[in-house]
């Protein structure tokens, strides 16, 4: 992702109470069939421990995401950094094609809200780890594993592509009332004189299983 402008929530959202109305994220240089939903949860119970049920309303308390996976392309990831705010207040930028950035004024994920996962879809001439995110389809599973030793699922509900100029503010970091996750990515063709993809590609995912060890 060599460049990406992201516009931040309205300060609805709890955890950005205080802060600026708009920020931007200027992020620069820019696996087999799919399981169900009812099957990925039994392998994670088998592997983490007693399931917990959770339905669209239900949430966890705030814990840091250490690992990422998403079968359908092929992501697997345990490289997590945090991203907070520039003092020109725009977002900080992952460093690497394999790094994922979570946005630290974004609840963390399985907390109630949406929380926000951002990666480059290629670079330094390498591909990003959100190189495939475009290609994803509603109803892949997106698991992510926490330091308290949770294992959350979330299930792909859409994934969308917008103009930069008409990025869905709102939408992507407004109240939600369960626990949700934005991946986000670049997206588009690539504008060589700006160095910068004209669109942003977004995947809205709802958690629907939790495991814990």
């Amino acid at each position: 992702m060599r460049d990406a402008t992201l516009r931040r929530p309205r300060l609805s959202v709890r955890r950005l109470a205080g802060l600026a109305a708009l920020a931007f994220l200027l992020i620069t240089g820019c696996s087999g069939p799919q399981d169900t939903i009812a099957g990925h949860a039994e392998a994670v119970e088998q592997q983490t421990g007693v399931s917990v049920d959770v339905d669209e309303q239900a949430t966890l308390p705030a814990s840091l995401p250490i690992r990422l996976r998403i079968p359908d392309i092929g992501v697997d990831t345990d490289a997590f950094v945090g991203l907070g705010l520039e003092p020109d207040n725009t977002m900080e930028v992952p460093e690497g094609a394999e790094v994922v950035g979570w946005y630290e004024e974004s609840p963390t994920p399985g907390e109630r809200g949406p929380s926000v996962l951002a990666a480059h879809v290629d670079w330094q001439n390498q591909k990003g780890v959100f190189f495939d995110l475009r290609n994803l389809e509603a109803g892949a599973n997106v698991v992510v594993d926490r330091a308290d030793g949770t294992t959350v699922l979330f299930k792909v509900t859409e994934v969308e592509q917008y103009p930069k100029d008409e990025f869905p503010t709102e939408r992507v970091y407004g109240d939600t009332e369960g626990a949700e996750l934005r991946l986000i990515t670049c997206g588009g063709s690539f504008n060589r004189t700006v160095q910068s993809y004209h669109d942003n590609v977004i995947a809205y995912a709802t958690m629907v299983d939790a495991a814990v060890s």
